[in-house]
């Protein structure tokens, strides 16, 4: 045997050994984290099917809940969406309680859905932005069906030059005060949205008619 084959002999049984060393040292940790790495990932496909499959059912029971109010079954609609607010998954119970206070006011039950809007409003456990857009729709049930004064309460700090809604919230509160003969009040706020360069088209097109309406008749002078 050649002076190198017998080196490279020992220097094979040597690196057995020391590997025999480590896994007798070490090997349970590799066992270990070989086991934490097929539990966690087992877990988060887990979850994941889980999430996957409550959020599908939600969808479904949300669906099915908007076809029985485009079919005229507001009763039967509005009590598959309370049950989908109580048992529902992610988003889904958020807008099962805005979409019944909707059914509600579509049916004519306007004072029911107006506190139901209003609940949602003054429920810290709703996003914020949700709770702005419930104030508003509250507010825009009561221009044809409260007073000035009820859908300021509810609107007037949605107005803000800041707030992504001002638009909608200047407008209604324009036309409760245009009902309730406070013409020059009226006029401010549609003028605020004609001249709003980011507000939506069609609310400029609605604001600027107003405002020629008001102006016309002479009320605001």
């Amino acid at each position: 045997m050649s002076d190198d084959s017998f080196i490279r002999e020992v220097s094979e049984e040597l690196r057995q050994d020391q590997a025999k060393a480590l896994w007798d040292r070490y090997g349970w940790i590799a066992i270990g984290a070989a086991v934490i790495v097929v539990v966690v990932t087992a877990g988060v496909v887990g979850w994941n099917y889980w999430t996957t499959a409550q959020a599908n059912r939600s969808g479904d029971a949300f669906s099915q809940a908007l076809g029985l109010a485009s079919e005229g079954r507001n009763d039967e609609a509005i009590a598959a969406l309370e049950q989908l607010e109580q048992d529902g998954y992610g988003s889904y119970p958020v807008l099962a309680r805005l979409r019944a206070a909707t059914v509600m006011a579509e049916k004519g039950d306007i004072d029911e859905a107006v506190a139901a809007f209003d609940a949602a409003a003054t429920d810290s456990s709703v996003p914020a932005a949700i709770r702005d857009m419930a104030r508003l729709r509250a507010a825009l049930l009561l221009v044809d069906h409260g007073e000035y004064e009820e859908v300021s309460a509810r609107v007037e700090t949605l107005t803000a030059d800041t707030n992504t809604l001002r638009h909608t919230a200047r407008e209604a509160l324009g036309l409760a005060a245009w009902k309730q003969g406070r013409p020059a009040d009226a006029l401010a706020l549609f003028d605020q949205v004609a001249d709003d360069s980011e507000a939506p088209r069609n609310a400029r097109e609605r604001a600027t008619l107003m405002a020629e309406l008001i102006r016309g008749s002479g009320d605001a002078s």
